[in-house]
């Protein structure tokens, strides 16, 4: 008995460590494709509990919550009640109405890109977070994967890159332009290995299956010379992600989709003949749950205080490079129009 009491950790102790098991209480607004990932995802998490679903779709909502065995509000004020924090992955348009009407309420928010739909919102949101001293947590999955991993610990000064990711149309995300869509993953991964503000921007594109641009071509010059050239669309008969990138480090060459990264330096990997000193180093990276890890990361923010990954300001930063692209894509088609070359 004696050896049991001297084993017991003080009253101060037992509090702090049910502190760190308490869960954290969490709402899903949006029960579409991502929302029911994030809900799955949710009610699996060993420091998450999924106390409900909201959607204006309610037998979309009722769906995904007798999956996830939780339940469905009809009323977004009434689920903020009942929640630590919100994850919103409804359509784009709702993002900054949502977003605001959480934080507001006092409650940490993770919205799945883009942060919001235009540049003022985005600055908003990012205001209220810090105001209410609240987490604002963007989706920009990218950031917690091994690729990403794998490539901003070998390049830290990249000169030029080249960025493509390429798919099948698909009905899901024509919300918005392939900008909006698909680009903004490469912009936020380069907008994190590059650290300067983006001196100009060229860009190209088209809708083609959509009312939105379905394919579109930037080039960003940043101010410390480097340049990025990414190419999105959604109207490819192939899925193609690949980045690659010449840096003071090497050159480093990334396949998303078969997980293999080669990457030619000076100071490790197998010496290559008659090339003055350089190695070529070949990795392979294995599944990572992307998704798992941004629930982690967002948890940790929230209950431990830990450093946010993609903050407001990152979702802004990228947020806002999208947004010139559209209207620099905008303004190209406008002189088209006026030398007549498209009606």
């Amino acid at each position: 008995m004696a050896v049991w009491r001297l084993a017991q950790p003080s009253p101060g102790a037992m509090i702090s460590r049910m502190i760190e098991k308490r869960p954290l209480n969490v709402a899903i607004a949006g029960a579409g494709h991502f929302g029911r990932f994030h809900a799955l995802q949710a009610a699996r998490h060993k420091r998450e509990y999924l106390v409900g679903l909201y959607d204006p779709d309610h037998e979309r909502a009722r769906t995904v919550a007798q999956e996830t065995g939780t339940v469905v509000f009809r009323d977004y004020e009434e689920l903020l009640k009942q929640c630590d924090a919100v994850l919103i992955a409804s359509p784009a348009e709702t993002h900054y109405r949502l977003a605001r009407q959480a934080l507001e309420a006092g409650r940490h928010v993770m919205v799945e890109k883009p942060l919001a739909s235009t540049k003022t919102e985005g600055e908003a949101l990012v205001r209220y977070a810090e105001e209410q001293g609240c987490i604002l947590q963007v989706g920009h999955l990218l950031r917690y994967s091994a690729e990403h991993q794998a490539i901003s610990t070998r390049i830290k000064h990249p000169l030029y890159i080249e960025a493509t990711r390429i798919a099948p149309y698909k009905e899901r995300g024509t919300d918005v332009s392939v900008v909006l869509d698909l680009m903004i993953h490469d912009l936020d991964f380069i907008l994190s290995l590059v650290d300067s503000p983006i001196l100009h921007i060229d860009a190209m594109g088209a809708a083609v299956s959509s009312t939105h641009e379905d394919i579109a071509n930037a080039r960003v010059r940043f101010e410390n010379g480097c340049v990025a050239s990414i190419t999105a669309s959604r109207i490819s008969f192939k899925t193609e992600r690949k980045m690659r990138l010449f840096a003071q480090e090497g050159y480093l060459s990334a396949d998303f989709m078969s997980r293999k990264l080669t990457f030619i330096n000076r100071d490790e990997g197998i010496p290559l003949p008659s090339s003055n000193g350089f190695k070529r180093q070949s990795l392979h990276w294995k599944e990572h749950d992307n998704l798992a890890a941004e629930h982690d990361a967002f948890v940790a923010s929230c209950l431990d205080g830990t450093p946010v990954v993609v903050d407001g300001r990152a979702g802004l930063r990228a947020l806002d490079a999208a947004l010139r692209v559209g209207e620099e894509i905008q303004a190209a088609q406008g002189l088209i129009r006026r030398a007549g070359l498209i009606d």
